[in-house]
């Protein structure tokens, strides 16, 4: 039997835009805020504020723990952590938008629950903009960040 790379895929059925239903959800791998995401964080960014790595200053600032910047908790919708741009390795064209919200603080040790949900499919005559609601609770069931990405798909049977 012949080996084809073409076939090695993690998703073996392509989607298109018109593929996807609104409310269609992706959940994305929990993951716990450790020490270590925290230190890849700060040398990744550059950010260098003790209330991201002084567990001290923290305290004496009132809060218990480090907190953990806001774009370390926007990277934890990273789409590529789940299945869906498997889903569409023939179909994206780009990855066009992302906006968030930071609700409530995520701290050192917190255990992050991202998910992604269409909620808009704005057709266009070859391509289509798929919205995906981003939201991240923590281990208490709290609502930490929610957000926005949109993509630009190709149609799989264009409009004319």
């Amino acid at each position: 039997m012949s080996f084809d790379p073409a076939e090695h895929r993690m998703v073996p059925q392509q989607r298109w835009y018109e593929d996807f239903s609104l409310g269609e959800r992706f959940v994305l791998p929990s993951r716990t805020m450790t020490s270590g995401i925290f230190a890849a964080f700060q040398v990744a960014s550059g950010d260098n504020h003790p209330v991201h790595y002084d567990r001290e200053f923290c305290r004496r600032h009132g809060h218990a723990d480090m907190l953990a910047h806001g774009f370390q908790v926007v990277i934890q919708t990273c789409a590529g952590a789940g299945l869906f741009p498997h889903m569409v390795e023939e179909s994206l064209k780009g990855f066009i938008e992302q906006s968030s919200r930071f609700l409530a603080p995520v701290l050192l040790g917190d255990t992050v629950y991202p998910c992604l949900e269409v909620d808009e499919l704005s057709p266009n005559r070859t391509t289509g903009v798929l919205g995906l609601r981003s939201t991240v609770h923590n281990q208490h069931g709290v609502l930490v960040l929610e957000g926005r990405h949109r993509y630009l798909l190709k149609q799989r049977h264009p409009s004319t």
